[in-house]
């Protein structure tokens, strides 16, 4: 039991490291490239407006939402939410993140396979990842054929979990790539702007990468633990 906690603490120690690390370059990306104007002088909205209405896409809302990197597409009710430094401001980091969001917005208005599957996912997850640890932590802790058996169960909803974070990479890195594809053919960033906007939406998706490798190495873990107690 000693040797389980142990293991487990290590692992959570390299997957705070990495976490950390990723929210850092983001930080640090994003924060770099919010002081640098775009020279178009569109706002995040504004941008994501021309870019939306250059795809043809009119029954999106744009909005406002509060914090900071909080912005999101919602396929359900088509809309899209730009964070406080995004919406109103003129700079490279907020055209990028909007047009990223736009990519999900395009993603969502061609049937995107994995957008499709990611939105098919997210309820059945959202409660699965929530309850997981709790039968992770009563098998951890009673070594029986119940206790693994509430292991077992926990171990298949984390794994839930993990894949949702797997199909959500392609969803993220393709919506990055339309974005880096319209801001260049509808000009909206200039000559080495748009190689700002795509270190922004690089180090944004280090933080998709760096989850899903977290979420993986916790599963991992877990499966030996389930397999050294057979």
């Amino acid at each position: 039991m000693e040797y389980v906690f142990t293991s487990y603490y290590i692992i959570l120690g390299i997957s705070f490291v990495i976490s950390l690390i990723a929210q850092i370059i983001v930080k640090a990306t994003f924060n770099k490239y919010t002081h640098v104007g775009a020279s178009s002088g569109l706002t995040g909205a504004q941008a994501a407006q021309m870019l939306l209405m250059s795809q043809g896409i009119g029954n999106v809302s744009i909005g406002p939402i509060q914090g900071s990197l909080t912005d999101h597409y919602n396929p359900s009710d088509n809309t899209l939410a730009l964070s406080e430094p995004v919406y109103n401001k003129s700079s490279i980091s907020a055209i990028a993140v909007a047009a990223h969001e736009c990519g999900h917005a395009m993603q969502h208005a061609t049937g995107y396979g994995p957008l499709a599957l990611r939105t098919l996912l997210v309820p059945a997850v959202s409660i699965g990842s929530r309850i997981s640890w709790i039968f992770i932590i009563i098998g951890l802790f009673y070594y029986s054929t119940v206790g693994n058996w509430f292991l077992y169960i926990g171990i298949i909803l984390f794994a839930g979990a993990v894949v949702f974070q797997l199909v959500t990479l392609p969803v993220e890195l393709n919506a990055s790539r339309r974005a880096l594809t319209l801001l260049k053919q509808n000009g909206i960033l200039a000559g080495n702007e748009n190689n700002a906007a795509a270190k922004v939406l690089r180090a944004a998706a280090l933080t998709y990468v760096a989850a899903a490798c977290v979420s993986i190495l916790q599963l991992l873990r877990l499966l030996a633990i389930a397999r050294g107690r057979r």
